[in-house]
């Protein structure tokens, strides 16, 4: 059965082109051209990823993934931004989108992109399925799987979609020391050079939201020379 995206972005030609080149990876594409409208054909069809265009008449971009977050079901997001200010790329990631593209942008690579999170959700999924696990816990921190929903001491903490598939990644195996390329294979799902920035920016995020203190964390540690580990705290 062919995957269903859903594409928001202004521009019909880039929506044209990109609906049809993911015929190639045997998906389908339904085309909205701005936020209002994608929220509304959002609600109406099931899709399996959305291609959210950050600047869009009526609401943008930005407003949009929040919107989609906000939602029960999780659909993964992948941001296409003709921008390429690191800012621009951390807010949207903040918002919760999975990836981002910046245009101009290659097919190929696009592609690749949206097979990369369709094998996460499958690797996600599976793993729900063989397995009864559906909370994790590590001293205080509590993790719901089901619910993606991230506390400590009671106190909720809100995480974009990679913060917290990288928080589970780490508290399901703690005190396992992984590189920076290591990780952006485990949780990414690729691991090209010159990317482990990305790692880096995202552990400093999540260690500003889950640790008392970022500088001398008590979760997420450095081990210099190698990598990160999740320190071994008792359930």
């Amino acid at each position: 059965m062919a995957r269903k995206i859903l594409i928001i972005e202004d521009n019909p030609d880039i929506a044209q082109l990109i609906q049809l080149n993911v015929r190639d990876i045997d998906c389908e594409a339904d085309i909205t051209h701005d936020g209002k409208s994608g929220l509304e054909a959002y609600a109406r069809g099931h899709y399996d990823l959305v291609i959210l265009d950050l600047m869009l008449p009526v609401m943008d971009g930005l407003a949009v993934c929040q919107k989609l977050r906000s939602s029960a079901a999780y659909t993964p997001i992948i941001m296409v931004t003709s921008k390429s200010s690191e800012l621009d790329r951390v807010l949207g990631l903040e918002m919760g989108a999975d990836d981002y593209v910046t245009k101009p942008f290659s097919i190929p690579e696009l592609l690749a992109r949206i097979k990369v999170q369709f094998r996460r959700a499958e690797k996600s999924a599976s793993s729900t399925d063989d397995t009864a696990v559906k909370t994790l816990q590590r001293g205080e921190l509590v993790i719901d799987l089901d619910k993606r929903r991230v506390t400590i001491a009671g106190r909720e903490i809100t995480l974009t979609a990679k913060e917290f598939d990288l928080l589970v990644h780490f508290a399901r195996h703690p005190g396992r020391v992984y590189s920076r390329m290591e990780l952006l294979d485990k949780v990414w799902g690729y691991s090209h050079e010159g990317y482990e920035h990305t790692v880096n920016s995202h552990i400093n995020r999540l260690r500003a939201k889950i640790e008392a203190d970022p500088a001398d964390p008590h979760y997420i540690v450095t081990v210099w020379g190698v990598g990160y580990k999740f320190a071994d705290i008792p359930t």
